[in-house]
C-alpha cells in the first residue's frame, strides 16, 4: 500500500463520518429559520384578530382564517421536527442512505404543508379553499414518508460497543 493511498482513504471515511453532521446541521438551521417565519405567522394572524381587520376576522373569510391558522400550525410543528430530525442524524449512528431519504421528505413537508394551506386561504370561492389546498396531501404524504424513513433509520442504528472493563483486579481490593 503507498501513502499516496491512505489520505485518500482518510478523506473518504472522514467526508462519510461529517455527513450525518452536516445533514443534521442543515436541519437545524432550517427548522430554526422556519420556525421564526412560521411564529411570526402566527404574531400577524394575532395582530388581525386585534385590530379587527374585517378581510381576515369577518365570516365570509372564515375559510382564510382557518386555512392560514392551519399553515401556521403544520408550519410551527414541522420546524420543531425538523429541528428534533437534525439532533438526530447528529446523534444516531445510522444507514445514511435512510436518512438522507427522510431529509429529504422533512424538508419538502416543511415547505409544501404550510404553503399549501396558506395558499388555499389566499384565493377561496364559496367557503372552500383555493387550488394550492392540492399541495397539501402531497405534504402530508412527505411528512409521513420523512418520519417513517426517520424511524426505521434509527431502529438500524447499531449502537456504539461499550468499552470492556478492565485494567485493575476488583477481586483483589483495589
Amino acid at each position: 500500500m503507498s501513502s499516496g493511498s491512505k489520505p485518500e482513504h482518510d478523506e473518504a471515511s472522514a467526508a462519510d463520518d461529517r455527513e450525518p453532521i452536516d445533514l443534521g446541521r442543515r436541519h437545524v438551521r432550517f427548522g430554526w429559520w422556519s420556525l421564526l417565519a412560521f411564529l411570526t405567522l402566527g404574531g400577524v394572524l394575532e395582530a388581525l384578530h386585534g385590530f379587527k381587520a374585517g378581510w381576515y376576522l369577518d365570516v365570509p373569510n372564515e375559510t382564510r382564517r382557518l386555512m392560514w391558522t392551519l399553515a401556521h400550525a403544520h408550519g410551527t410543528l414541522i420546524s420543531l421536527i425538523n429541528i428534533v430530525y437534525g439532533l438526530t442524524a447528529w446523534t444516531v449512528p445510522g444507514p445514511g442512505a435512510g436518512l438522507a431519504a427522510a431529509s429529504r421528505f422533512l424538508l419538502a413537508a416543511n415547505i409544501l404543508l404550510p404553503m399549501g394551506f396558506f395558499a388555499g386561504g389566499l384565493f377561496f370561492h364559496a367557503g372552500d379553499p383555493g387550488l394550492g389546498i392540492l399541495l397539501v396531501p402531497v405534504g402530508a404524504v412527505a411528512l409521513f414518508l420523512g418520519v417513517l424513513l426517520a424511524a426505521r433509520a434509527t431502529s438500524k442504528a447499531q449502537r456504539p460497543e461499550k468499552p470492556k472493563r478492565g485494567g485493575r483486579n476488583r477481586s483483589s481490593g483495589r
